[in-house]
């Protein structure tokens, strides 16, 4: 049994990974200042007493004895974390320096959920982790942006200076049950939108392509890059290569939700990257053939009966 902290442990990415750990025989510690994330999300596992949930904001300091560290600690839709820019970086980076320092004390290995944003609006397609990026520093997305790429900065730093034990994966669009109402991001967005009725709203023409991962996929990229040799600690790109653009992903849930819902556009906001694929040659390589499984029509159901169901349909 290790014994692991989850920060952002109540998100929807933390709770996923709180319950697989746990499912592995794992105890987990679950951090969460819940400004996304939800004391609901994790509610069922607090009869678990391999598993303690605390609230507390990673811009503090805090002090643990854990074997590893999955630092998921910041919001990750355009709405939330322009809501509160200033915060969004503290917590991209001082969040990042505590956590840092505490692997350091405690001789711990730590995990970076980075993401594929450090790649701005790509120029080259698909991106490869040696790709620097098109990034703009002082855009609407910067607070995000930016603050990720100074973690990924901190993290190679504090394993040059200090050896810490660490490990950077880069996310793609991540998609799947336990996301938030709220979130703000297009999949969650064109569901409600089709369930209620409403119109869908596609930014722009709806040309711009993402690649959609399924939040089972992307969890086992996680538990994988964390298991895997400590000579390899990324950056490594978790996320499907299979691309679909945002006019796509909309007629495919208007079909499958059966919804009458009309598709409208708004213009475009300012830095929206206009395309987003992963390569994922180098996790399939280092993580013992990882690759994506579950295709986007399956994710899809799955995600949308979750919707139903909360949505009491």
């Amino acid at each position: 049994m290790k014994k692991i902290l989850v920060t952002g442990g109540a998100g929807f990415l933390g709770t996923h990974l709180c319950e697989r750990l746990l499912k592995e025989g794992n105890q987990v510690i679950c951090l969460d200042n819940y400004i996304t994330g939800s004391k609901k999300n994790v509610n069922h596992l607090l009869e678990n007493p391999f598993f303690k949930l605390i609230e507390h904001d990673v811009i503090e300091p805090f002090h643990v004895e854990v074997d590893e560290i999955y630092n998921l600690a910041c919001p990750a839709s355009p709405p939330h974390y322009q809501h509160n820019p200033i915060k969004t970086i503290k917590t991209s980076v001082i969040g990042a320096i505590n956590m840092l320092e505490l692997a350091k004390k405690i001789n711990a290995k730590i995990l970076q959920a980075s993401t594929s944003e450090v790649y701005g609006d790509p120029e080259i397609h698909p991106q490869t982790e040696n790709y620097w990026g098109n990034v703009n520093p002082i855009g609407l997305r910067s607070c995000y942006d930016e603050g990720k790429r100074c973690a990924e900065s901190l993290f190679m730093s504090y394993k040059n200076k200090n050896n810490v034990k660490i490990k950077i994966i880069r996310i793609f669009n991540t998609y799947g049950p336990k996301m938030d109402f709220n979130d703000g991001r297009v999949v969650s967005n064109f569901i409600i939108q089709a369930l209620k009725g409403e119109d869908i709203t596609i930014y722009g023409e709806g040309k711009q392509t993402r690649s959609f991962q399924y939040v089972d996929d992307l969890i086992e990229g996680m538990i994988r890059m964390m298991a895997s040799d400590d000579s390899f600690m990324g950056p490594v790109n978790i996320g499907n290569k299979s691309e679909s653009t945002i006019l796509e992903l909309a007629a495919n849930i208007l079909i499958l939700t059966n919804s009458k819902s009309k598709i409208i556009h708004l213009p475009l906001p300012k830095d929206d990257p206009l395309q987003r694929q992963p390569n994922i040659s180098l996790a399939y390589e280092k993580l013992n053939g990882w690759k994506p499984k579950v295709e986007l029509k399956n994710g899809l159901e799955k995600t949308i009966e979750y919707f139903k169901t909360k949505m009491n349909f």
